[in-house]
C-alpha cells in the first residue's frame, strides 16, 4: 500500500481537526504517493529513529511527538531536528506524527493509560463534540452527499478501580506499570484510591476538572512545583515524567495499522528516547 493509504488510517483513528491549535500533527517530511515499505512507530524522533529505520529499510516513520513544531529559514544541521529532517530526506523517509490529536480522539492515549492501570467504566475527563465527515458509499440513499457524525472527544480520561487500593499500593502500581524511576506525589492523607482521573505527558491542566470530577487520584507525566501545594489534600496528583506516561502509544499506532493492513511490516523502535534520566 501506499503511504497516504495509511495516513488516511490514522486520520480516521484521529482527525487532525482534534489536535490543539498548539500543535504540529500530521505529515512533517516525505512524499505519500509511494508505496510504503513498512511503518516504524517511536513517541520521538531523533537521530537513532532515523538510522533504524534507515538500517530496517523502512520508508515511514510514525511518531507520537511532532518532529517539528516551529517554522525553519533554513536546515543546515545545527540541531537534532535539522538533523534528523537532512537524514529523512536524503533517505527518502517520511515521518508523520500523531499528537494531540491521538491525545484527545476516542480510544487514544489517555484510553491506553487506563487500560494499562485497569481502569473500568473509561470516559473523556473534559469532553467536547466533533463532526467526523467520511465519503459516501453510493447506496441510492445519501444522492452522493458526505455522510456526518458528531463523536464524543475530548482531553484526559477518568474511570474507576474494581477493588479500591490505598495510596501507597496505587502509587506502587502506577510505578511499576510504567516503569518509573520516579514517582512524585502531593502528601498521603489517608484515602482509598478507587476514581481515577488521567492524562497522558503535560497533563497538569486538567487537575482541576478531575477534582470537580471527584476523582481520588490523578495521574499525568509533569505537574508544575506550586500545583503540589495547591492541591495538595483536594487530590492524590501523582507525577510519572512525561515519556512514561505516554510510552504505550505505540502499541495504539500498532492496533490501528495491523487490524487495517495486516501485511504491512509494522515495528516499534528499540530505542529509549526519553531524553531525562534517573541517578
Amino acid at each position: 500500500m501506499k503511504i497516504k493509504e495509511i495516513i488516511d488510517a490514522l486520520e480516521i483513528f484521529a482527525p487532525l481537526p482534534l489536535q490543539d491549535s498548539f500543535d504540529n500533527a500530521g505529515l512533517q517530511i516525505g512524499l505519500t504517493d509511494v508505496e510504503a515499505t513498512g511503518a516504524l512507530l517511536c513517541l520521538d524522533v531523533t537521530e537513532d529513529v532515523v538510522e533504524e529505520a534507515i538500517n530496517q529499510g523502512i520508508n515511514l516513520i510514525i511518531s507520537h511527538h511532532p518532529l517539528m513544531f516551529k517554522g525553519y529559514k533554513s536546515i543546515t544541521g545545527k540541531d537534532y531536528t535539522e538533523r534528523c529532517i537532512i537524514k529523512a530526506i536524503k533517505n527518502e523517509i517520511a515521518v508523520y506524527s500523531m499528537h494531540t490529536n491521538l491525545d484527545n480522539a476516542p480510544n487514544g492515549v489517555n484510553y491506553k493509560i487506563a487500560e494499562k492501570i485497569g481502569l473500568k467504566n473509561v470516559r473523556v475527563l473534559e469532553p467536547k463534540e466533533y463532526m467526523q465527515q467520511d465519503k459516501p458509499e453510493d447506496d441510492g440513499n445519501n444522492a452522493g452527499l458526505p455522510v456526518t457524525e458528531w463523536l464524543t472527544a475530548g482531553a484526559g480520561a477518568v474511570g474507576e478501580f474494581e477493588e479500591p487500593m490505598t495510596e501507597t499500593e496505587f502509587l506502587k502500581h502506577v510505578k511499576k506499570t510504567f516503569e518509573a524511576g520516579c514517582v512524585k506525589h502531593t502528601k498521603l492523607t489517608g484515602r482509598l484510591i478507587s476514581k481515577v482521573a488521567i492524562c497522558g505527558g503535560a497533563g497538569a491542566f486538567l487537575m482541576e476538572k478531575a477534582v470537580k470530577e471527584h476523582a481520588d487520584a490523578f495521574l499525568t507525566g509533569e505537574i508544575k512545583y506550586h500545583d503540589y501545594f495547591y492541591y495538595e489534600d483536594r487530590i492524590l496528583a501523582t507525577e510519572i515524567g512525561h515519556y512514561e506516561s505516554e510510552q504505550y502509544t505505540k502499541e495504539i499506532l500498532r492496533d490501528i495499522l495491523h487490524k487495517k493492513f495486516p501485511a504491512l511490516r509494522i515495528e516499534l523502535t528499540r530505542i529509549n528516547t526519553n531524553p531525562i534520566k534517573y541517578l
